[in-house]
């Protein structure tokens, strides 16, 4: 399976490859992982995939390792300390101060004074062996009656442990400080407990047989979700220990999932938006009159939901998820995150960079 999407793999990574190329020194080529993310005045005006608030400070991510932070609602950024220049896509911050950041190259990060300074928790390098030992001690203990399982399982860990930093990590959520999720390409997925001292992979535990991408994984309520490629929704009820495939009425891209106990709506390719007020078991869609790709959102503590768009577009929901409102603005810009730091305005990065715009 994995062979047949070779060629997404290598898109996923090409960034950091290249990068990873033009900035090897005389000496030769130097990891990107054991390069310290390069400190430049530009940094808030590149590419920045992830946003996250932190308390009253909103921290983004994106190439070459590059954080940055803001403690005015986008006026300034200040660019944190970052022990790699893998490419970062999401971060995740369940306290004012604790926070993940995770990305290309197996990369996850931890911050504990509120995005300002990381450090390297896991990496490609590493992944595969914890994979490998994880599903070698299952094989003698809960997956012995099914040696079958246990082989096909053990086995795909050792394909991960042999592709090294190859596959990419696309997005994490953590519910407290010690209690999260990482996911990423081909189905990569793992959980902690103890606040990443150490991860549990989740191959046995989720219905993705074909292991399709995973781009977002979020809490809403008490339980988890994930979605991915192919129509791909996942639900892991409180109290289940499994990820269960729903039904849903499409079968493209979603890239990310948002709402509250009462309402939840996931969101994708071709403007896609899709609604359930009944944990799942039921899903709508939602008229958005766009085409273009819905990459992420945000809510404020009145309860708006906004969605944005790969191209621009912005969305905004006043009932949960069951109408949306396009926000025109003078300017506006590719966006791959939004995040709502102060009453009034919106942040949105990108391709460009990161952009504050006022919110009506």
């Amino acid at each position: 399976m994995k062979s047949k999407r070779a060629a997404t793999a290598v898109a996923l990574v090409a960034c950091t490859m290249v990068w990873a190329a033009q900035g090897a020194d005389d000496k030769g080529w130097r990891d990107v992982l054991d390069t310290p993310a390069i400190k430049s005045a530009y940094a808030a005006r590149t590419l920045l995939n992830g946003m996250a608030n932190a308390g009253a400070r909103t921290v983004a991510v994106g190439q070459r390792g590059q954080i940055v932070t803001t403690d005015d609602a986008g006026k300034s950024w200040r660019q944190a300390e970052v022990p790699v220049s893998s490419d970062l896509v999401a971060v995740s911050f369940p306290t004012p101060t604790t926070g993940w950041a995770v990305g290309h190259d197996g990369v996850v990060l931890r911050s504990t004074d509120a995005g300002l300074t990381w450090t390297l928790q896991l990496d490609g390098r590493r992944l595969g062996a914890v994979m490998v030992d994880y599903y070698t001690r299952e094989a003698n203990a809960s997956l012995a009656s099914d040696p079958k399982r246990a082989a096909a399982l053990l086995e795909e860990a050792k394909r991960f442990e042999a592709q090294g930093a190859e596959n990419p990590f696309l997005d994490v959520w953590f519910r407290d400080a010690s209690n999260g999720y990482v996911v990423g390409a081909f189905g990569l997925a793992l959980r902690t407990s103890d606040g990443g001292a150490h991860w549990e992979p989740m191959l046995h535990a989720i219905d993705n047989p074909k292991g399709q991408h995973l781009y977002a994984v979020r809490g809403i309520g008490p339980d988890v979700y994930m979605t991915g490629e192919q129509g791909l929704l996942l639900k892991q009820a409180q109290g289940d220990e499994r990820f269960r495939a729903l039904e849903i009425p499409y079968k493209g891209t979603l890239f990310g999932l948002a709402g509250n106990p009462r309402s939840l709506v996931a969101y994708g390719l071709r403007g896609t938006v899709l609604r359930s007020t009944d944990g799942g078991r039921n899903w709508e869609p939602i008229k958005t009159g766009l085409q273009a790709g819905l990459t992420a959102s945000t809510q404020d503590a009145d309860g708006r939901l906004l969605i944005v768009s790969q191209v621009g577009h912005v969305l905004m929901s006043r009932d949960d998820g069951a109408s949306f409102t396009p926000i025109p603005f003078e300017r506006s810009a590719p966006a791959a995150a939004v995040a709502m730091p102060a009453k009034g305005t919106l942040l949105i990065a990108g391709p460009r960079g990161a952009q504050a715009l006022p919110l009506p």
